[in-house]
């Protein structure tokens, strides 16, 4: 694909790939956030795509070996690869149950298989549900890809007469030449309502992205589920609770961002076999996994999955975790507040290990949730503003003001005051709360909360948020000075180039502030001693308040 003139310059501002970000997932990214300027100097350019990738990670994309200059540049494998993977989260966006109840029809009424397909990853449901369906128009074999099993046509053929049987057309299935069978079955989509992006080429060669595209589209059109009340009732009694699918939503793009092998769709039914939580562990904590230990799936023993789950809780235990009342075992069965009590000590161990990495300017220590939000509360007050909070459960939190000064206070240029709100009303302090996570992303945090855990002020969310902005500055500062006391720079004067920001203060006085601010944090040992009881957050406010007096 060559790209025109206007489209590389959409592509190197940044403004189509958060536009369509957007069509995929509507929300995720707060337009007022992105530069439009006519023309736009190198950092604000940089600023749009860091915005991109970080929020297309946020949706669920994996990105990986991609950075803002190959947007900038708009490369094409590489461009092209993540749109691709943007379209594809769009079109598979409804085969759930929470979007779709009525896909309970594909399985029997039992709580064992619908918790199978509740597991399953979105293409494998749009396979499910288009066999399904030949089956019942009498298709004798099974679609297994996108690629190979659909090149004849015939399944396509099969798939559209019991869907839409007013615009079969004979010849389909007759003819002998693939080739005109692909075109048959592509105009008998389109009377339907598809609309026609692929050729009968990409068919017969068994494009897998363009027929995947083309059978989710038929699911769009016209799925041929049922109504049945009772089956739609019983599958949204399955679905989670919205606190619940929240944090399964932050955990499973966290895990998914860090690189590892597998690829979690549903962490509740993935996590189950222990196989990908031993891979975060080793992404997190290097070297913690005995992988002699370890089955790879797919698990044929039940006991080799308990085997897994084992050696989890080992490892948690021996990070500190508090693992009271959890076995391997509750991981096997799919106990979700186990679970997630365990992911997010898994979550804020990786976050403090970030933080710990900084340990050449912070001699090593330890740093705490006190010392975060004691950070925070500094960074603030040095640009002369007054607001501070107690807690990461500050209720004033929800107007989203504080976040804005402290980002503010860490760059200067990123937030237009002209665009916030006093957060008074429900309304103004979603429109803060989007502002806020659109900003921090564009600022270079990567980060998966919701405008509802700011509004909510969800203490686990506000931890990370802040965490992520407090890394996003201590790593900043620490680069602009290594550039400042780099030899290439001869008698080490700082050299700022033109797709880098300006510091907000100048130089040494940025470095120093941020060298003792370091210097201050608190050697805490119990700091990644985290409860998972339902006492968990009380138990946090103490260890900060304890923090606090002895600071």
């Amino acid at each position: 694909m060559i790209f025109s003139i206007s489209q590389k310059m959409e592509y190197s501002y940044g403004t189509f790939m958060g536009k369509l970000i957007n069509v995929a997932v509507p929300g995720t990214i707060d337009e007022r956030a992105i530069n439009t300027k006519r023309v736009l100097n190198p950092w604000e350019r940089n600023e749009n795509h860091t915005l991109c990738l970080n929020s297309a990670k946020a949706i669920g994309c994996t990105v990986v070996n991609i950075g803002t200059q190959d947007l900038v540049e708009a490369r094409p494998h590489l461009v092209l690869g993540l749109i691709s993977q943007i379209i594809k989260i769009q079109l598979l966006a409804d085969l759930n149950l929470k979007k779709t109840p009525q896909l309970v029809e594909l399985v029997e009424d039992s709580n064992a298989d619908v918790e199978e397909l509740m597991g399953l990853a979105p293409e494998k449901v749009l396979l499910k549900w288009m066999n399904f369906h030949l089956n019942k128009a009498g298709y004798e074999k099974t679609v297994a890809n996108f690629s190979s099993d659909v090149k004849d046509g015939k399944a396509y053929a099969y798939l559209l007469n019991v869907l839409a049987p007013e615009f079969c057309n004979p010849l389909t299935l007759d003819t002998k030449d693939p080739v005109e069978r692909a075109k048959l079955v592509l105009d008998h989509a389109e009377r339907m309502g598809c609309k026609r992006y692929l050729s009968p080429k990409d068919i017969t060669e068994g494009s897998t992205n363009l027929n995947l595209a083309f059978v989710a589209q038929i699911f769009h059109e016209r799925n041929g589920l049922s109504t049945d009340s009772k089956k739609i009732s019983f599958a949204e009694r399955m679905t989670d609770d919205v606190q619940i699918s929240r944090e399964e939503r932050c955990f499973r793009l966290w895990i998914n961002s860090l690189g590892i092998e597998s690829y979690v769709n549903n962490v509740f039914e993935d996590v189950r076999t222990g196989w990908i939580l031993l891979e975060v562990l080793d992404k997190v904590a290097p070297g913690s996994v005995n992988w002699k230990h370890a089955s790879k799936p797919p698990i044929k023993f039940p006991f080799r999955k308990v085997e897994n789950c084992n050696q989890v809780v080992k490892i948690g235990r021996q990070l500190k975790f508090s693992v009271v009342n959890l076995g391997g075992n509750d991981i096997v069965q799919g106990n979700k507040k186990l679970i997630v009590a365990f992911l997010w000590q898994l979550m804020r161990f990786n976050m403090l290990q970030l933080l710990k990495s900084l340990r050449s300017r912070s001699r090593g220590k330890e740093i705490t949730d006190a010392d975060i939000m004691n950070w925070a509360n500094r960074k603030v007050k040095s640009t002369g503003r007054s607001t501070q909070i107690e807690s990461f459960k500050d209720k004033s939190l929800s107007t989203g003001l504080f976040f804005l000064e402290l980002l503010s206070a860490v760059e200067p240029r990123v937030v237009n005051w002209n665009l916030v709100t006093k957060g008074e009303s429900d309304e103004e302090k979603r429109l803060n709360a989007t502002y806020i996570i659109s900003v921090a992303r564009k600022l270079g945090c990567s980060i998966f909360l919701l405008p509802e855990d700011i509004m909510e002020v969800n203490q686990k969310m506000i931890l990370t948020l802040t965490a992520s902005i407090m890394y996003w500055c201590l790593q900043h500062a620490a680069e602009e000075g290594e550039v400042a006391l780099s030899p290439a720079n001869g008698n080490g004067s700082t050299y700022t180039s033109d797709t880098s920001p300006a510091p907000s203060i100048s130089g040494e006085d940025e470095r120093s502030s941020l060298c003792g601010e370091i210097s201050s944090l608190t050697m805490d040992d119990a700091a990644s001693d985290i409860t998972v009881s339902s006492s968990q957050c009380e138990n946090e406010d103490t260890e900060i308040a304890t923090a606090e007096s002895h600071a």
